[in-house]
């Protein structure tokens, strides 16, 4: 793990009109691109940073690690909400402004050596964790197949594929794609898979759960990056435990990324 402070080397536009589920607004989602060479190198996918926000921010927000590149630059994708003063803090950085993070933390995915078609879920902001390990598997000649669900069209996750990761939307209003939710959809792709990796609402991956026993599939390997609050990042607090087949565990320290079948479901409040 690295503690650094990093310039801001370029952002993008805002992306509005998306919607949270159960109805929480967001406002818009970003991009940030941070010069940090030191995080860079040590990232894998699935990992995070945790970052230091402005004074009103008594502790660090974790964000997902987006993008890295062989520049040092490591690139965040994140969703301001209307409540989210850590956020609204970071999309308001410009090029230039040094941005205080440490990581990366956690244990990301785990991809097995003879693992060559990769089945990728994702819901809303849950491309954020996904892209990178999309990006890495790419550069090892796996196969990928890239499952999004959205409330509404997002304009930002299209224009990120590259020719390699096949892209099947799917849309709560039916703006693009298949209209509904997106593990409606996976049956049809569950049985190709060598492998399965998902971000997104803990709605979606008990969905998930539920498809997996009902179709049998107990020797599938499904990891999933959980999305929960966090307050330390260091395995220090206690503050993200939760209760799996192998007793307590911290999401910072022990995940995000964990086996499907470990989670106890029932038990995770957070939605």
């Amino acid at each position: 793990m690295k503690q650094v402070v990093a310039p801001v080397i370029a952002k993008g536009e805002p992306i509005t009109g998306l919607v949270r589920p159960h109805g929480r607004s967001i406002r818009f989602s970003q991009t940030i691109r941070l010069k940090c060479p030191e995080i860079a190198r040590e990232a894998q996918p699935g990992q995070f940073v945790m970052v230091c926000c402005d004074d009103e921010c008594v502790l660090p927000r974790p964000f997902s690690i987006h993008r890295v590149n062989d520049q040092g630059d490591v690139s965040l994708y994140f969703a301001v909400l209307e409540d989210g003063k850590g956020t609204d803090w970071l999309s308001q950085r410009q090029v230039g402004d040094a941005v205080a993070l440490f990581g990366p933390l956690g244990n990301g995915f785990s991809i097995r050596q003879n693992s060559q078609k990769l089945l990728l879920v994702a819901g809303g902001m849950g491309i954020a964790s996904l892209y990178f390990l999309a990006e890495e598997t790419l550069k090892k000649g796996c196969s990928v197949t890239l499952l999004y669900g959205t409330a509404v069209r997002n304009w930002y996750v299209e224009s990120l594929l590259t020719s390699g990761i096949k892209l099947i939307i799917a849309t709560e209003d039916g703006s693009v794609g298949y209209h509904g939710m997106i593990t409606d959809l996976l049956p049809d792709y569950i049985d190709w898979a060598d492998q399965i990796f998902a971000c997104g609402p803990m709605a979606m991956y008990r969905d998930m759960a539920q498809k997996k026993r009902e179709l049998k599939l107990q020797g599938k390997s499904v990891q999933v990056s959980l999305e929960i609050v966090m307050a330390c990042g260091r395995g220090v607090c206690y503050g993200c435990t939760i209760k799996t087949r192998q007793g307590m565990k911290k999401v910072c320290q022990d995940g995000p990324v964990f086996d499907l079948d470990d989670i106890l479901w029932d038990e995770l409040n957070q939605s």
